[in-house]
Parts: structure tokens; sequence; C-alpha cells
């Protein structure tokens, strides 16, 4: 099951190759690819949010053995994503002299992103959402779960939260007059982080009941 929903998971990326060998991505190739990933990369956050609660309400435990490979491959398209920015709006912009990528061409590119993160809102959202999702690819082995502790990885791992709000309003910012997808996608985030306030909250109250008793 796992070969499978991996194979799946790349059925996107191995789509957008098949239209590009193929010449079918529209007038700018870059804008296209620029909008897949992040619209995937959306959708897997979505997917990796719902989870939960899909387990909670099916009683499907062996979903949850999905969770991780679904984040990553969230992070996957999101890197993709970032990566095609980086190229084919940041870089393609800078002047190398002779061919030769100096430590100073590096510099102004970085000064370029830092710029079009400052100027641009939907720019910022977006940087704050990937940025999240950095450390938890990077903490998401067993091994980091043991070094950090379960209740900690678990702290850290919230920052999924912050992934899926900055990513719609990285969506909705982007398309600025279309707004009806990235509200349907706005919608399904706020259920989903809805539904986790729900079972915090039943959670903390269910704790806090024989203390009361007790009193």
């Amino acid at each position: 099951m796992k070969l499978l929903v991996f194979a799946a998971a790349l059925v996107p990326f191995a789509h957008l190759i098949w239209r590009g060998f193929h010449g079918d991505l529209t007038a700018d190739p870059l804008v296209e690819i620029t909008n897949q990933t992040g619209l995937w990369t959306l959708r897997f956050i979505v997917i990796t949010l719902a989870v939960t609660p899909i387990r909670r309400a099916t009683g499907v435990n062996a979903i949850i053995r999905f969770r991780r490979m679904l984040g990553l491959f969230a992070f996957f398209y999101a890197m993709l994503h970032f990566l095609t920015y980086l190229v084919g709006d940041r870089f393609a912009s800078l002047d190398f002299p002779d061919g030769f990528v100096a430590w100073s061409t590096l510099v102004n590119l970085l000064a370029s992103i830092w710029e079009d993160v400052a100027k641009r809102p939907y720019i910022t959202v977006g940087f704050i959402a990937f940025v999240s999702m950095i450390p938890l690819a990077l903490t998401s082995t067993t091994g980091w779960i043991r070094r950090l502790g379960g209740r900690n990885w678990q702290r850290l791992h919230r920052l999924i939260y912050v992934t899926g709000i900055a990513g719609v309003v990285h969506y909705l910012w982007r398309v600025k007059a279309d707004t009806l997808h990235p509200l349907i996608y706005g919608g399904i985030v706020a259920v989903l982080l809805g539904y986790r306030l729900a079972l915090a909250f039943r959670k903390s109250r269910w704790q806090r009941q024989p203390l009361q008793a007790g009193a």
C-alpha cells in the first residue's frame, strides 16, 4: 500500500514532465509549473491534515502510517514550487559575467529574494509557509521523534497549522480576482483545524473533570 501511495503521489510530477516533453505547458511554462506545484503543495497539506479526522471518523487506524509520507510529498512539491520561482524569476534576472557564478552574484540573488519577500505580501506569506515546512520535513524520521520526545515532537509539528493557513492566504492573494478555489481550500482547512480545536477543548475539559470533582 505504501508503494501504491508513493507512486500515486508522484503522478502530478510525472504529468508535468510529460506535458513538458509534449510542449503542453501553455504559453508560459514557468508560470504553469509554478501554479501546478503550488496547487499540489496545498492539496497534500490538506490531505495530511485530513488523515487524523478520517482515522477517527472511520476507525481505520492503519491510515496513520501514510501521514508522514504525505507530509513529505507536500514538502517535495513545495520545494519544486520554490525552485521554479527561484530559477525562473529571481535567478534568470541576474547577470553572470563570463558564465561564472561569483559570490557577489549569489549575494545579489539572496538580496533579490529578500526584497521580493519584503515587498510583495503574497510572496511573504508563501515564504512563511515554505519555511514552516522545513523543520517538519527535517524531523519527520523516527530518530527525531526519539531525540525530541513524543510531546515536544507533536508540539513542533503543530507548525503544519501555520503552513496550512499561510498556504491558503498565499493562494488567495496570488490569484487576486478569481478567489473561488482559494476560498474552497480555505474552508476545508478551517474545518480541519476547527475539528482539532474541538478535540483539544474536549480533551482539556475531560482532564479537568477529576480535579473539579475532587475539589
